[in-house]
């Protein structure tokens, strides 16, 4: 049962790229969720280190990339932070890669965009971890970096482009480069947001369009089955 103080808080630099699906579901759960503009807010304020769950979304900048985008080190110091004190973190995209980083881990450009729907491969620790809820439903993949695993966490995910798509560190700590949390029927905001990259990247987006429409209802709620059971490791029960 969720504390009734409990509070998600998640980090944002981009406002299209939020928590999607999984915001209703922390709701019902009882979360008081927030959002924090990465580039403008203050990441270094106390309460962001004290919340019961810490989210930190996507973005179109590297995990390495503090000389252009100072805030950034800001945001490592903080998931740093998180992880010492052993609290609930959650990274997808950028967020896994600055989680993986603060780890030790390597982050770095794969040299080609993965860019559309496609299913995960799970590895044996996958099949046993919250991923196995997925089963063989497609997720949004929309990265040109990848994440070496950290040292003790386990790879539960990859693809034919990205060996590293899911990291786990304990039950607390979960790591994804995909965008699980994308809601496909958002799938606009994207497609107009990231309008310049998917030029550059010779994709159509009347081709994503189309897979987001195909999986308006299987991809939600296997996201949500993924989400309850890491939620449901994180509470405790009644």
């Amino acid at each position: 049962m969720t504390d009734p103080a409990a509070t998600a808080i998640a980090i944002r630099h981009l406002h299209f790229e939020d928590l999607g699906t999984l915001e209703p579901l922390l709701q019902s759960r009882g979360y008081a969720v927030r959002y924090v503009d990465a580039p403008t807010e203050d990441l270094r304020a106390p309460h962001l280190a004290d919340a019961s769950l810490l989210v930190v979304l996507g973005g179109p900048i590297g995990a390495l990339d503090e000389a252009a985008y100072p805030f950034l080190a800001d945001e490592l110091a903080l998931v740093r932070q998180r992880l010492d004190r052993r609290q609930p973190l959650l990274g997808i995209c950028l967020g896994a890669q600055l989680i993986a980083r603060a780890l030790g881990a390597p982050v770095a450009p794969m040299g080609v965009k993965e860019i559309g729907f496609a299913p995960l491969a799970l590895t044996a620790e996958g099949r046993d971890s919250p991923l196995a809820a997925l089963g063989d439903v497609p997720v949004l993949h929309w990265h040109g970096d990848q994440f070496g695993i950290p040292p003790g966490a386990q790879c539960l995910a990859g693809t034919a482009t990205c060996p590293h798509q899911g990291f786990a560190l304990g039950p607390q700590v979960l790591g994804l480069q995909c965008h699980l949390e994308a809601d496909p029927r958002a799938i606009e905001r994207w497609l107009v947001g990231h309008a310049c990259e998917l030029a550059q990247a010779g994709v159509d987006p009347r081709a994503l369009r189309a897979e987001a429409r195909a999986l308006q209802a299987r991809l939600p709620a296997a996201a949500g089955a993924v989400f309850t059971r890491w939620l449901d490791g994180l509470e405790p029960r009644p």
